[in-house]
């Protein structure tokens, strides 16, 4: 009788499933007929229980497939940035986003180690700017469970990666969501490697139909390296508010740019548009005098 089910294990050598109905686990092969395809963490298939053994007859078409980690049709990312310690960059933060939009993962945005802050007037700062953007906003800190809740909350029935620069405590968050304590580099005896490498994913589920990778995504990103020059305008998501004279305007030195306007009138954060110009590698002789 044929089964649906998530891949929810994947090494170089094995596989295991997750029946979508019952959440039960069974080591799979690919049947011989699709010997030859790929299959990864997170990836659907169908396929039949033949022994012990999920024997895998197809595998659905994905909706995304990620490379660090290898991770097929993820919902959301949760973006961890420590706020001291190191400290928050959000140049960073905004090349995390501009490539998970485009990749179409929801970020979800995570303020972590607040308790370090001095001032958190800082905090409330960023969090209002990301908030008015359009972005889930979570502070964390090293005593607080009710931002745990509220993360488990926004990523119910999905499948999600966590991501953030290194220190920013992507471990630690994954080992709290969990109820299970993940650390870095700890070695799996049976596959003689280290837990958290790109050769093998996990994806534990918790609450119901919830599923998170074991393996941290990227701890930096450059958007360009992703996504063309010319379409990062496309993937900052308050730009889409205007309209420009140009349809291709990369609101960098065309006439009738609707979005430098926003940002002269302070619709616009500056912060935003000044690392959307770094990425761009453009100098906007303007930026000084507006945004002072």
């Amino acid at each position: 009788m044929s089964a649906k089910a998530l891949v929810t294990y994947r090494s170089a050598a094995a596989s295991r499933v997750t029946l979508l109905d019952s959440l039960k686990t069974y080591p799979s092969i690919l049947r011989k007929k699709i010997k030859k395809q790929k299959l990864y963490a997170g990836d659907f298939v169908e396929g039949e229980i033949i022994g012990d053994q999920f024997v895998i007859e197809k595998i659905e078409p994905r909706k995304n497939l990620l490379v660090r980690p290898p991770v097929a049709n993820v919902d959301n990312v949760l973006v961890v940035m420590a706020m001291r310690s190191p400290n928050f960059d959000s140049y960073l933060l905004d090349n995390f986003l501009a490539v998970y939009e485009y990749k179409k993962i929801e970020p979800i945005i995570i303020f972590n180690k607040i308790d370090l802050l001095e001032d958190k007037r800082e905090l409330e700062t960023w969090i209002d700017l990301y908030q008015n953007i359009g972005y889930e906003v979570v502070a964390l800190s090293a005593m607080q469970e009710d931002g745990i809740k509220k993360i488990k909350k926004y990523i119910q029935g999905d499948i999600t990666i966590v991501a953030g620069p290194s220190g920013a405590g992507k471990s630690t968050l994954l080992s709290k969501l969990l109820g299970i304590d993940l650390k870095t580099g700890e070695v799996n005896h049976k596959l003689g490697r280290g837990r958290h490498t790109t050769t093998a994913v996990t994806l534990y589920p918790f609450n119901h139909n919830s599923f998170i990778a074991d393996t941290p995504g990227f701890s930096k990103v450059e958007a360009t390296y992703f996504i063309d020059k010319r379409e990062v305008h496309r993937y900052f998501r308050e730009f889409l508010r205007y309209q420009c004279k140009f349809p291709d305007c990369t609101h960098t030195n065309e006439p009738g740019c609707a979005v430098e306007e926003a940002v002269k009138k302070g619709e616009i954060s500056c912060n935003r548009f000044k690392n959307y110009l770094k990425i761009m590698q453009f100098f906007w002789k303007e930026f000084d005098t507006i945004c002072k």
